[in-house]
């Protein structure tokens, strides 16, 4: 069987138990195909009012003290990456509904071959509300999948 040769992995992340681990399989793949590694968070500002789903208009202010905090915690999970031997790491903090982020807008404009996704990073109860991301990119993403668990 031909092995696969990976040169642009998206390891999108939301800060759940799981990310950790996406970011440390990622990375494992990342170094094993001596490609590039992008971390991706996708920021969703929404309420649900009478189930219906609604943008919630944040301040300029908010939005600027949201993405610093996020690019944060990337730089950690960067930092993450690097202390384990890969280099070639990017972060990116992109607003939308992350189902279409991850599955094609971020692809589109980065072309990568891989996504390397946790199981689900929602409670039961967002699960039930907005459905789960990763069953969403594994059937929709133009590229290869594998989720951590």
């Amino acid at each position: 069987m031909e092995q696969i040769h990976y040169q642009r992995i998206l390891a999108p992340v939301d800060g759940s138990k799981v990310t950790a681990r996406v970011v440390d399989h990622a990375t494992a793949v990342a170094k094993r195909n001596h490609a590039h590694l992008d971390l991706l968070n996708v920021v969703q500002i929404n309420q649900i009012n009478d189930g219906y789903a609604k943008a919630q208009s944040i301040s300029g202010d908010q939005a600027y003290n949201l993405v610093t905090l996020t690019e944060a915690r990337l730089n950690d999970l960067k930092r993450r990456a690097k202390k384990n031997g890969l280099d070639d790491v990017s972060i990116h903090v992109r607003f939308g509904n992350p189902k279409r982020v991850i599955a094609r807008d971020f692809l589109r404009d980065h072309h990568n071959d891989l996504i390397v996704i946790g199981a689900t990073g929602l409670s039961s109860v967002e699960r039930m509300l907005g459905g789960s991301v990763t069953p969403y990119v594994v059937r929709n993403a133009p590229c290869d999948v594998i989720v951590t668990h």
